[in-house]
Parts: structure tokens; C-alpha cells; sequence
């Protein structure tokens, strides 16, 4: 366990790739760890972090703001959808998908809500991309009562009063992306889909639940009382696995 929580501290929370990963486990801290090991460990550690992931959401927004930021997967490209809510900046729902029709935006919606409160009218805030107003059109059928809203941000400049007007959601979503791509740069593209499924699931754990976030007085987006008092980033995730484990 300890092996594989530096194995994650190093290759998910801070970044670095696992080649590099492999070499810090073998030269400082005397493992014999390969960079498949270390891999490995990710491909392991995904399903339990992903139950983790679901399990203390907790309750969301009624406002929350999507985007789906390019990936490659075997040299092609693919999607990752986030949700985000504005208030704690924590991540609603990830999926990850070879395309941007409406079926992957449907998912990626679909989970976002799933936590809200009945009495809620969401309002959900996209860009121009029409898979989801009919997701969205597809998800009311369902509801007889507090309808999904759709507000579009279109573009790069303000061209319409509703891009003015939530411009400020759509950027909490696009410095998620770009913080995303700073956690998976190293892995310098996925060789498989679960590969690229496992190492963001772990990012969702590490963005959530460890990572301390400026706007919220350096506090965690989802503050967990048992993992507070851990001091060490390999200890906490230590305690989100023997968690998860009692899960099953």
C-alpha cells in the first residue's frame, strides 16, 4: 500500500510521468518499481477512487458549467466532459468518449444532476456544441416538474447578452481543462482507453477531495473530515482506498 500511494502521489497528484515515477520509487526511495508498475497501480486504483469519486460528491449547485477538452487516444483524438460547480469549484461529472454526440453529453449531464435536490431547477451552461440541448431535451422527458435550463456561451468574445452574462461560468470550466491537461501532459497521449479513463478518475480524486484551491482558503473542493488530519498526500490516499475498499 505504501508503495502504491507514492506511486500515486508522485504520477497523479503532482504530475509526473511514470517513467519518471518508477525512477523516484527505485533512486530515493530504494523500490523496484517499473514504470508498468506504476501504471499498473493506476489501472488498479481507478474502480475504487471511481466508487470513492461517486459516493461523497455530495449535493451540487443549481448551477454548473460543462466543457469537453481533446485528449489522444492511440494517436486519436477523444473527449473528456467535466462538469464543474461554481460555488466549491468541484467536479460534478467526468465521462470520457471517442466523440461529442449527444449520447456522451447526455452521460456527462446526466451524472452531474443525479445529486441534486428535487426541489432544484438546474441550469446547465455549455458551449454552442448541439448534443446538448438535446440531451437536455431528452432528460426533460423525465421530469415533470424543474425543467434543465440551457444557457450557451458562444466563442471567444461576448457577441450575445447570454455570453455576457455567463462568460464567468464557462472560464471556471476552462481553467479546470487547462489544469486537467497540466496533470495528464506527461503521459504524452493514452495508449488505450482505460489507461486514459484510470489516470482521470485519479485526477478527479486528487482535484476533489486533496487539492487545495486559492478561492476557497486553500481548502480541498470536497473538505472530508477523516482525511483532513493526514498530513502527507500518499496518506490520504491511503485512506480514499481502504474506504473505497469497504465499499464493496
Amino acid at each position: 500500500m505504501n508503495t502504491l500511494c507514492l506511486a500515486l502521489t508522485f504520477h497523479i497528484s503532482l504530475g509526473i510521468s511514470a517513467r519518471k515515477t518508477a525512477f523516484i520509487l527505485r533512486n530515493v526511495f530504494e523500490l523496484p518499481t517499473s514504470y508498468q508498475t506504476v501504471l499498473n497501480y493506476t489501472l488498479y486504483a481507478a474502480p475504487f477512487c471511481h466508487q470513492f469519486n461517486l459516493k461523497f460528491k455530495g449535493p451540487v449547485d443549481s448551477t454548473q458549467a460543462d466543457d469537453e477538452t481533446y485528449i489522444k487516444i492511440a494517436e486519436k483524438h477523444a473527449y473528456s466532459f467535466f462538469f464543474i460547480t461554481p460555488t466549491r469549484r468541484k467536479i460534478s461529472s467526468y465521462h470520457i468518449d471517442d466523440t461529442r454526440d449527444t449520447l456522451p453529453a447526455t452521460i456527462a449531464m446526466n451524472e452531474a444532476l443525479r445529486t441534486a435536490a428535487d426541489d432544484q431547477c438546474p441550469t446547465l451552461i455549455t458551449d454552442g456544441n448541439p448534443s446538448y440541448p438535446s440531451g437536455i431535451h431528452f432528460l426533460n422527458e423525465s421530469r415533470d416538474t424543474n425543467k434543465i435550463s440551457h444557457k450557451k456561451v458562444i466563442g471567444l468574445q461576448n457577441l450575445d447578452s447570454e455570453s455576457t452574462e455567463f462568460r464567468p461560468f464557462k472560464q471556471l470550466i476552462e481553467r479546470l481543462n487547462r489544469t486537467y491537461k497540466f496533470h495528464i501532459q506527461a503521459a504524452n497521449g493514452f495508449n488505450s482507453k482505460s489507461g486514459a479513463i484510470a489516470l482521470t478518475t485519479l485526477f478527479v480524486t486528487y482535484y476533489n477531495f486533496f487539492r487545495p484551491h486559492s478561492s476557497l482558503n486553500y481548502e480541498s473542493p470536497i473538505p472530508l473530515d477523516d482525511l483532513l488530519p493526514i498530513p502527507t498526500l500518499q496518506g490520504k490516499w491511503a485512506k480514499v482506498l481502504n474506504t473505497a475498499f469497504s465499499l464493496n
